[in-house]
C-alpha cells in the first residue's frame, strides 16, 4: 500500500519536501522558478516575492487611466492625458513616457489585438475591459518600446494587481509571457502574412475599411496608390507639436528660446518637441496656440483670397467685412481668423451648435479684442435663412470622419465605421447649402475637411458646383502655396505638385495636404467665389 503525502493544517498535501524541499524552488537570491515552456528548463523570475512591485508606477498608471477612459467612456486621449499628467504631477521624463505609451498603445491597438488573440484562451470581447487595456499596454512595452521584458511584465502585473485585482494579474502575467516569447516582426509574419487588405490592416494597425478608403483617396487626389504604405506609416508616427502665434497678439520669440523651431510652412508658426506645450510662454494666455499647420494654412488661404474679381480695393483691404466660421468649435481656427480680422478691420461671427463647445470657442477668442468677434450658438443649417447674403467670407470646416487626423486622435480609427459616412456626408451637403445661402455675392467660401475621403472631398465639390453654377472653384493650390512661408529666393515652401487634383471640369483646383508628404494633418481645401450679381457687389461692404 502506497504512503499518502503528508497533510498540512489546511488539509492539502504538504509539498515542501517534494523535489528536494523549498530550497529547490528558489535560487540564492530567493527568486522562484516559473514552469517555463513545456519540456523546457525552468527559469527564475526577475524578483523575489518580497521585491515584486505591488503598486503601479505613476507614468504607467496615467497611461492606464487614459486608455480606460477612452475604452469605457469614449473619451479623447488628447483631452484626458494632459489632465492626468498634471493630476499625478509627472515630471518631464515620466510625462514623456506616459505619452509615448498611451498614444502608441492606442495607435497600434489593432495589431496588438491580433497578437493577443493568439495568446488568450477566449475571445477578447469576453475579457474585462480593464484587463484588455492592461494587456495592450503591456504588449506595447514588450513589442514596440525600449523597455526590458522583465520590467514590462513586472510593471504591468503590478498595475493590474493594484488597479484591478490579484486574480486578473495571473491571467495578464501568463498572456504577456506568451507575447514576450516573440518579437513584433515574428508575430506579424504569423498573424498577418501576405499582402491582402486584411494583412495590411493588421500590420499597419488600421481597420480594413480605412486602408481601402485611404488608397482610394490617394488616387482621387492625384497621388499614386503605392504611397499607401508611407501614408499608413505616417499615421502611426507621433506628430510634432505645431504652434501658432496669433497675429498682432502673440510672440514666438520666448517660445523659440524654450527650444521650439520656426515652422517651415506657415507664417507665425513653430514646431515643439520639448513635451507639454501648455507650459510654454503665451500658451496659457491663449496668444500662442497648439494648432496643426494644415489648419493654419487653410484659414489664412480664406483671408488671402480676393472677395470679388477685378476689385483692387477689396484685394488691398478687408475693412468692414463680416466673416463667418460656420462650425467653430472648439475654436482653434476661429481664434486665428478673429486675430486676422482684428488686424484687417473685419469682424468674425463664430457659430457653434453645441452650447458647451460654444463656451470653448468663447474661451479661445478671449485674447482677441472683443469688438472683433461674436459667438452665435445655433444650427449651422439655418445660417442661410437667418443671414441671407450676410457674410463676405465663410469658413466651413465641416464635421467629418477625421481620417486626416489619425496621428493626433489615434482612438478615432477604432471608433469610426463606414456606416458613419452617409450621416456625415448628408450633414456636409446641408452645411454647404446653408453656407452658399449665407455668402454674399462676390464673397469667398472655404470648404475644409480633416479627411481626404473621396465622399467628403471631391464628391462634395462636384455636387455643390452642380447645384450652384454661380459658384466659381478657385485655384486653391496656388492660394494655399501663396500663404505659406517663402524661401530666400521667394519660392513657396509648399510644393504645388504635391497638393491636390484638378476636377474634371473647370479651371480651378482643390488642395489636399498629406501627413507623409507635408507632416501635416490630411487637410482638404476647396475655395469658391460666389458670382457678383451687380456692380454694387464689387464695392466695399462697409459702404452699405
Amino acid at each position: 500500500m502506497s504512503q499518502s503525502p503528508r497533510q498540512g493544517q489546511s488539509g492539502r498535501p504538504d509539498r515542501r519536501n517534494r523535489s528536494g524541499g523549498d530550497q529547490q524552488r528558489r535560487n540564492a537570491q530567493g527568486r522562484t522558478r516559473n514552469r517555463g515552456t513545456s519540456g523546457g528548463p525552468r527559469q527564475f523570475s526577475a524578483n523575489a516575492p518580497s521585491q515584486r512591485r505591488r503598486t503601479a508606477d505613476p507614468s504607467r498608471l496615467v497611461a492606464f487611466e487614459v486608455m480606460r477612459a477612452v475604452a469605457r467612456d469614449d473619451a479623447y486621449a488628447n483631452l484626458v492625458l494632459p489632465h492626468r499628467i498634471r493630476q499625478h504631477r509627472l515630471d518631464h521624463r515620466d510625462a514623456g513616457f506616459a505619452t509615448e505609451l498611451t498614444y502608441g498603445a492606442l495607435r497600434l491597438q489593432g495589431t496588438y489585438d491580433a497578437i493577443l488573440t493568439e495568446c488568450v484562451d477566449r475571445p477578447l470581447k469576453d475579457l474585462d475591459v480593464d484587463v484588455l487595456v492592461a494587456l495592450r499596454l503591456g504588449g506595447h512595452q514588450l513589442l514596440s518600446m525600449r523597455v526590458p521584458a522583465h520590467a514590462a511584465l513586472d510593471s504591468t502585473v503590478a498595475l493590474v494587481r493594484s488597479e484591478i485585482g490579484a486574480g486578473p494579474s495571473g491571467l495578464v502575467n501568463a498572456v504577456l509571457r506568451k507575447v514576450s516569447a516573440k518579437d513584433l516582426d515574428t508575430w506579424l509574419a504569423e498573424v498577418a502574412p501576405g499582402d491582402t487588405d486584411d494583412a495590411v490592416a493588421v500590420r499597419s494597425a488600421h481597420p480594413r475599411w480605412i486602408v481601402r478608403a485611404l488608397r482610394q483617396a490617394l488616387v482621387s487626389h492625384g497621388r499614386p496608390a503605392d504611397e499607401l504604405a508611407d501614408l499608413l506609416a505616417a499615421n502611426n508616427t507621433a506628430p510634432i507639436v505645431n504652434l501658432v502665434s496669433l497675429p498682432g497678439l502673440g510672440d514666438l520669440e520666448p517660445v523659440l528660446e524654450q527650444g521650439a523651431q520656426p515652422g517651415p510652412l506657415a507664417p507665425d508658426s513653430a514646431l515643439y518637441r520639448g513635451g507639454d506645450a501648455a507650459r510654454l510662454p503665451g500658451v496659457k494666455e491663449g496668444t500662442v496656440r497648439v494648432q496643426d499647420v494644415g489648419s493654419q494654412l487653410t484659414a489664412r488661404a480664406l483671408v488671402a483670397t480676393p472677395r470679388a474679381a477685378g476689385s483692387p480695393e477689396t484685394e488691398a483691404t478687408r475693412e468692414g467685412e463680416v466673416w463667418l466660421d460656420l462650425c467653430a468649435g472648439p475654436g482653434g481656427k476661429a481664434a486665428l481668423l478673429a486675430a486676422l480680422a482684428a488686424e484687417q478691420g473685419a469682424t468674425l461671427v463664430a457659430n457653434e451648435v453645441a452650447p458647451h463647445r460654444a463656451r470653448l470657442v468663447e474661451n479661445a477668442l478671449a485674447p482677441v479684442p472683443h469688438d472683433s468677434w461674436t459667438v452665435r450658438t445655433g444650427e449651422g443649417q439655418s445660417i442661410g435663412a437667418d443671414y441671407p447674403d450676410g457674410f463676405d467670407r465663410i469658413l466651413l470646416d465641416a464635421p467629418c470622419t477625421g481620417l486626416g487626423a489619425l496621428r493626433r486622435r489615434p482612438e478615432s480609427r477604432w471608433r469610426r465605421q463606414p456606416s458613419d459616412l452617409p450621416t456625415l456626408t448628408s450633414l456636409q451637403r446641408e452645411l454647404l447649402e446653408a453656407a452658399v445661402g449665407a455668402l454674399r455675392p462676390g464673397g469667398v467660401l472655404a470648404y475644409v475637411t480633416c479627411s481626404p475621403h473621396q465622399a467628403e472631398t471631391m464628391l462634395q465639390v462636384h455636387d455643390v458646383r452642380r447645384r450652384h453654377p454661380d459658384l466659381e472653384l478657385l485655384d486653391s493650390q496656388a492660394t494655399l502655396a501663396g500663404v505659406a512661408v517663402t524661401t530666400e529666393d521667394g519660392e513657396s515652401t509648399l510644393a504645388l505638385e504635391l497638393l491636390g487634383a484638378r476636377p474634371e471640369t473647370g479651371t480651378g483646383t482643390t488642395a489636399q495636404l498629406w501627413p507623409h508628404l507635408h507632416a501635416t494633418d490630411a487637410m482638404f481645401l476647396a475655395l469658391f467665389r460666389k458670382a457678383p450679381t451687380s456692380a454694387d457687389d464689387l464695392e466695399d461692404p462697409s459702404d452699405g
